[in-house]
């Protein structure tokens, strides 16, 4: 027997009244919004940078004891660190820290003085380096030290001028093939790892794993994070 298909009119009322039929459906009969799954803090494919810089209080910090240091304080969002008979700075006391696959990344800013206004030590595997700024009586810049030799000797020595009373932002990577680094946006360190070894020299021993320092000059330091690679 045939079947005869009648067509209804599409109208104003069917619609609300097909509207309000979808509404009503159980749940499980309609599609699910997905949530996405939580991710770990600083594990995204495009983490971002975390402070470990609270901007009020040295929480995680601690000034290196180092010998004839100047003072060291928190004021205006800013670590300052006073110039001393040598080296004045702080050290990491927080969390562990990653040892490669992760950026560094602050501002730093001489205020007085003419030597070195930031010295950071940083891990590289299982050693560390420092990236200096302002050293060797104020404008030598590189990495101490590769091979044993330190930021004036070394391939990545260069010299650069800088301002009193400026901020420049500095950022550090390093990965298992590289330390690279910047100045302001501008790459400045891309040193691969390969078949070199490196370490700091023993004046900044106690800014390990993680330190800023400064020589013979008062210098200020702010928005300090890290972002995981």
């Amino acid at each position: 027997m045939s079947q005869r298909t009648h067509r209804v009119p599409s109208t104003p009322g069917r619609l609300v009244l097909v509207a309000v039929m979808a509404l009503a459906a159980p749940s499980w009969t309609r599609p699910q919004a997905q949530t996405p799954a939580p991710q770990a803090l600083g594990q995204a494919a495009d983490a971002a940078a975390e402070p470990i810089f609270d901007g009020k209080t040295l929480a995680n910090w601690q000034p290196t004891k180092f010998r004839g240091a100047g003072g060291v304080k928190v004021e205006n969002g800013q670590i300052v660190l006073e110039s001393g008979n040598s080296l004045t700075g702080i050290t990491w006391s927080g969390p562990a820290l990653p040892k490669t696959n992760y950026e560094i990344s602050l501002q730093a800013m001489r205020v007085d003085g003419t030597d070195f206004f930031a010295g950071i030590t940083f891990p590289v595997a299982d050693s560390f380096c420092s990236l200096i700024l302002g050293g060797w009586g104020g404008s030598v810049v590189g990495l101490s030290s590769i091979n044993h030799m330190d930021a004036s000797e070394n391939a990545t020595s260069q010299s650069r001028e800088f301002e009193s009373g400026k901020w420049y932002d500095v950022r550090i990577r390093v990965t298992p093939a590289k330390i690279e680094a910047w100045l302001d946006g501008r790459q400045i360190i891309d040193q691969e790892t390969k078949n070199d070894t490196f370490d700091v020299r023993i004046e900044v021993e106690q800014s390990k794993p993680l330190g800023v320092a400064s020589y013979r000059t008062k210098s200020a330091l702010r928005d300090i994070k890290l972002k995981k690679l």
